[in-house]
């Protein structure tokens, strides 16, 4: 049996689109446009041009972690580290950046590639121990988010770094035709973790892994390499927003990312990716982002204060988990 027939309960399918999928992604896409239209009416300054700008800018950095997350959600798994290697990855990389002695081309070329390394460390770690050890990754996973966020704190010794390279903070700041370009980054990782999820062989191994491990085990297939590879692409990730974090705020923060993986994982399951795992769509992430940054932007413009907005943001996620229990139940792919 070749890696271009295996079909594991649905596996297959569930990496290609299906009449399904279709309809539970244009539910969360209505979602999002009911949403639109009911800020839209409730504040006159909700669809003006700056405020558009400020939700792509907004939503970036979640949905970068979110893309990471989705690869591994869909194999049944969970990172409860992202925020923490967020900010341990800033650090290292602001570190870098200010190092004495370096032009500003170098300073930020080091600086992009340690940042790059220290989230995809962090995440091959995440996935050697929970695949080799078979452990949950969820108390995996927490336990590399106090590494992390120590590890932050220790090498920036609680301090703030800043004082970037001009290009650097341009970088952060620029758009392209009224879009951020740090949006457009965002962009160009959906893409591509669009085309491996649907039309590379490692994207159906995920799915397959999601729906019946054991099968894709019993296949032939390496699992493990194929778990560790979904934890370290989430790590990648994490990197990446580590440096539209810096880029944006031009600081490097130990204590920046409190809170970002639960954002993040509700984008993905807002989005209809499932916990069980098996099934879901980069797409539907990208839906699940927008709506966490309208849902966010929308009740600051009508006045809400900061305590009703998590409670409101809690809500929406119990009722996706929710969705997603009914939707695992009668619309499987």
């Amino acid at each position: 049996m070749t890696a271009t027939n295996v079909k594991v309960n649905g596996a297959a399918k569930s990496s290609r689109f299906s009449f399904k999928a279709i309809i539970r992604d244009a539910g969360i896409g209505l979602a999002l446009i009911g949403l639109i239209v009911i800020f839209s009416l409730s504040s006159e300054h909700f669809l003006a041009a700056n405020n558009i700008t400020n939700i792509l800018t907004q939503i970036t950095i979640n949905l970068i972690l979110a893309v990471g997350l989705t690869f591994v959600i869909l194999i049944a798994g969970i990172d409860l580290s992202v925020g923490s290697v967020l900010a341990f990855a800033a650090v290292v990389a602001g570190k870098a950046i200010t190092l004495p002695g370096l032009g500003p081309t170098e300073a930020i070329m080091l600086a992009v590639m340690a940042a790059l390394l220290a989230g995809t460390l962090c995440g091959l770690l995440n996935g050697l121990i929970s695949a080799y050890w078979g452990l949950p990754s969820f108390i995996i996973t927490l336990g590399m988010l106090n590494i992390a966020r120590g590890g932050a704190l220790h090498i920036s010794e609680a301090q703030t770094i800043y004082s970037f390279p001009e290009q650097f903070n341009d970088f952060g700041s620029a758009s392209i035709f009224g879009i951020p370009v740090v949006f457009i980054v965002a962009l160009v990782l959906v893409g591509i973790a669009w085309f491996v999820l649907h039309k590379t062989v490692f994207g159906r191994m995920i799915y397959g892994i999601g729906n019946n491990e054991e099968a894709v085990r019993l296949a032939g297939h390496p699992v493990f390499w194929y778990k560790v590879a979904a934890f370290t692409i989430c790590g990648l990730t994490a990197g990446v927003a580590a440096i539209v974090y810096m880029a944006r705020l031009n600081i490097s923060s130990p204590i920046a990312g409190i809170g970002f993986e639960l954002n993040a994982i509700a984008a993905v399951i807002i989005g209809g990716t499932s916990l069980m795992g098996g099934r879901g769509s980069i797409q539907g992430t990208l839906l699940g982002a927008f709506i966490i940054g309208v849902l966010a932007n929308g009740l600051i413009l009508i006045g809400l204060n900061d305590f009703m907005r998590q409670m409101i943001t809690g809500l929406v996620i119990i009722v996706a988990v929710v969705l997603d229990h009914y939707r695992e139940k009668y619309t499987k792919v």
